[in-house]
């Protein structure tokens, strides 16, 4: 999937903040979040600006206990936020990954795997945005220095046109957000996971962790 290079993200969002602040609105949004962790920050700096749900939907976590433990920890960090948001998380439907990373599985972190990973879940959340008649959808995932903010945003704009509703670009990344996603992080004590996710990246972990372990 080619991606437009070179894009400040960052900059495209804080200039779609200005127009909204000088509309004076506050517009509905919708967030997909993958962790709370990721969504600290997110929360803390887009609370100002817009009226926001909390979309948890990630099939590709694996096993199930961990979906439901990280699904209850962004519901403990809104609360304990003070945030008056809610959550919507759905049932694990880990049929759903496997399906759209059908004949991808041997790719590893970065692949093509992990852009159809971004397809299938931000593409629910466009969706159910439009739906419920959401004013924007945007996604957490360009917090991580390991996710590629070119890709996230081709997708996410390319659904909005799909769904008729805006995509709020981002790089949640930059400007030191994800440095303030590890302080929030240890503020509410929030549990993270040493991998993504998806049992091949737990098992790409286990394998880099063997390898320093025999080095």
């Amino acid at each position: 999937m080619a991606a437009t290079q070179n894009v400040n993200y960052h900059r495209i969002m804080i200039k779609e903040i200005e127009n909204i602040k000088a509309r004076q609105e506050r517009p509905r949004l919708l967030l997909h979040s993958c962790c709370a962790p990721c969504s600290s920050y997110v929360l803390e700096f887009l609370y100002e600006y817009f009226d926001i749900e909390v979309y948890f939907f990630n099939p590709n976590i694996y096993p199930e206990n961990e979906y439901n433990k990280r699904l209850k920890e962004q519901v403990r960090l809104v609360k304990d936020m003070g945030l008056d948001y809610r959550v919507i998380g759905t049932g694990h439907e880990s049929d759903a990954f496997y399906e759209a990373v059908k004949g991808y599985e041997h790719m590893g972190e970065r692949s093509r795997r992990c852009h159809r990973c971004f397809e299938l879940r931000l593409d629910r959340v466009a969706r159910y945005a439009k739906e419920f008649d959401f004013d924007y959808f945007t996604t957490t995932l360009t917090i991580s220095p390991l996710k590629d903010a070119n890709i996230i945003n081709e997708i996410g704009k390319r659904l909005g046109k799909k769904y008729d509703i805006p995509f709020l670009q981002s790089d949640f990344k930059k400007n030191d957000g994800y440095k303030r996603s590890i302080e929030l992080s240890k503020k509410y004590n929030l549990y993270r996971q040493d991998y993504c996710g998806c049992v091949f990246s737990k098992r790409e972990q286990a394998e880099r962790h063997k390898d320093k372990i025999d080095t």
